[in-house]
């Protein structure tokens, strides 16, 4: 229970005032609960036997301080006051119910907010071992586990326990026999929780893998609709959907449904109570007690014991079948908050302290750009994947790398990106440490993959990438249309620049959404702009275009290219070769290539 709330309390961060805020209602309303629920009986009492009141000492009491005139003043003042009570609950019950929403639902947001920052921030290595639906559903499904199925059902128990425990003491000063109920009803909470406790929390962690895997089937057969459209296997991403989706519904129904047992066996219990504790009342016949009072009381209190109770019991099984849902966030941001995804230190290996603001300041190039003996491996990894990689590209230069396939030419990428950090070595930008300041390293460097990435959105927007509407410069963004040699795809467009480019582009061509990677970087103003195997997919038209881009970028930007194909290095002025992660041969392209 321990670890269990010490992981509340993290995963709660930040919310504590509003936590402490409703806690406190919940004490004040289970207070005004005993107090409404109390006035019943002597209001009962006393509208049958108006003598009560000189036989009561407390009633006594309150009607001379009171200076009340008759028995009926005395009455209709209590009656005012057992209303009065009743109303003020029943606002306070519904803002504390507000506040139950209000805290979990900003809890949801704030956990998500947090997951995607997270996620967004971590190393390059730890999306590399995961699977994107599982992000996916961390950030949508499992914070709504959390808040929805643990902690909104933690605070509605609370305050059910509160208004439980005071009814309970109220039952207890009205009538000894309630001590008879209460035993029912905590071995019957205590006999159903046992056994239900298990089948919850299996039931709850099937279902939500069953929910993670609809979530990997929908990304793989609408993800590659076009393949699956042509091999004509829609049946089988179909079948294990159906698959999933009755597991996910199947275990959801299971522990939903045993999850409110609790509220239905309470419910014959209090009954049985009540109709037990009024025969047994009259058979023996304790004369000195008003039944119509007494029961009065029993009454109103099973009235609002039954939910309370009822859902108490209903809410720590639901706790419980989510509570799986507590470990998995509380230990991904925990892993997460290890990680360093943006090393401040002097040096990779002492790359260990907090990770850096993603500033906008660029790092001075005006010479040179170094890489010193880099030798990078993967964790898990026999051997190095580079080993003693050193070069030097002067600023305006264009260099390509080449090599066979696996021979360490895209890991060189990652590691001058700044994805990876090499275990020994360094990169320098005229003789300062990259890794003094990664990310105004980063600021001054512009990626074209082989498979650009567009959003469903305008030809505009994918250009501007990450910039608000507002603050789009459209000067720069004509410059980099014009620079990516765009300009005939812009007015061929029916919207120009406003067109919806569809889901990954799929409205452009390759060597289209090619040149748009190339305006998206030309956009952002980085000198540095690094293509990795960008014309490798094309087809040798559409390479020439995007090749003629390039080459118009030559001696104004400095430029990587990794080249699966030779002919999109020939301008270049210097060529690496790489095998087995080490520098093979270097000189420009007669010498590397023709072997002139």
């Amino acid at each position: 229970m321990l670890q269990y709330l010490t992981k509340f309390l993290y995963l709660t961060r930040g919310h504590y005032r509003s936590l402490i805020v409703t806690l406190l209602a919940f004490v004040l309303i289970s207070g005004l609960e005993i107090l409404g629920t109390g006035i019943i009986g002597p209001f009962i009492a006393i509208a049958t036997h108006p003598e009560f009141i000189a036989s009561n000492r407390w009633l006594n009491l309150a009607y001379i301080t009171l200076n009340f005139s008759s028995e009926r003043q005395f009455l209709l003042g209590l009656g005012a006051l057992a209303i009065a009570t009743f109303y003020i609950k029943a606002f306070l019950s519904f803002q504390a119910q507000k506040s139950v929403f209000q805290f979990g639902y900003n809890l949801k947001r704030d956990l998500s907010c947090k997951l995607m920052q997270a996620y967004l921030a971590a190393p390059y290595s730890f999306h590399l071992n995961i699977n994107s639906a599982n992000l996916i559903q961390d950030i949508i499904s499992t914070t709504d586990n959390v808040c929805l199925g643990v902690v909104m059902p933690l605070l509605t128990s609370i305050s059910n326990l509160l208004v439980t425990l005071a009814l309970t003491i109220l039952l207890i000063q009205t009538d000894a026999f309630a001590l008879i109920l209460i035993g029912m009803l905590l071995l019957a909470m205590l006999v159903l929780s046992q056994a239900m406790k298990h089948r919850l929390v299996r039931w709850g962690k099937e279902g939500w893998q069953a929910a993670g895997e609809m979530i990997r089937i929908l990304n793989h057969g609408l993800g590659g609709l076009k393949e699956t459209r042509v091999i004509g296997c829609e049946a089988y991403f179909q079948q294990q959907m159906e698959e999933q989706s009755a597991k996910f519904a199947t275990n959801l129904t299971l522990s939903q449904s045993y999850g409110n047992l609790p509220r239905y066996a309470i419910e014959a219990l209090m009954l049985t109570f009540l109709v037990g504790f009024t025969l047994l009342f009259v058979t023996l016949n304790r004369g000195d007690r008003d039944l119509g009072a007494v029961l009065g009381i029993f009454g109103l209190a099973a009235i609002r014991l039954l939910p309370a109770s009822g859902n108490l019991v209903s809410g720590l099984n639901v706790m419980r079948a989510n509570s799986f849902a507590v470990d998995k966030l509380y230990f991904d941001l925990q892993q997460l908050e290890r990680e360093v995804p943006l090393p401040i230190a002097n040096t990779p290996a002492q790359a260990g302290g907090k990770m850096a603001t993603a500033q906008r300041e660029q790092m001075s190039f005006t010479r040179e750009i170094a890489l010193e003996g880099i030798n990078f491996q993967y964790s898990q990894h026999p051997r190095l994947v580079l080993e003693d990689i050193s070069l030097t590209i002067a600023k305006g230069q264009s260099i390509g790398i080449i090599g066979k396939s696996g021979s360490g030419k895209t890991t060189l990428v990652d590691v001058i990106l700044g994805l990876f950090l090499p275990q020994s070595g360094d990169i320098k930008v005229d003789g300062r440490s990259v890794y003094r300041d990664l990310r105004a390293w980063q600021n001054i460097l512009g990626y074209v993959p082989q498979s650009i990435f567009l959003t469903d959105d305008t030809l505009e927007r994918n250009i501007a990438f990450g910039v608000a509407d507002g603050s789009i410069d459209r000067l720069r963004l004509q410059q980099a249309i014009e620079m990516a040699q765009l300009q005939d795809v812009v007015e061929n467009l029916p919207n120009g620049i406003h067109t919806m480019v569809g889901e990954r582009g799929v409205l452009l061509s390759g060597g289209q959404r090619q040149r748009v990677g190339i305006a998206r970087v030309l956009y952002h103003q980085r000198e540095v702009l690094v293509f990795d195997e960008a014309t490798a997919a094309l087809d040798n038209e559409t390479e020439q275009l995007v090749t003629a881009a390039t080459k118009a970028l030559s001696r104004s930007k400095t430029i990587i290219i990794i080249a699966h194909r030779l002919s999109t290095i020939e301008h270049c002025d210097c060529i690496y070769q790489i095998d087995r992660g080490r520098i093979l041969k270097s000189g420009s392209y007669q010498e590397v290539v023709l072997g002139q």
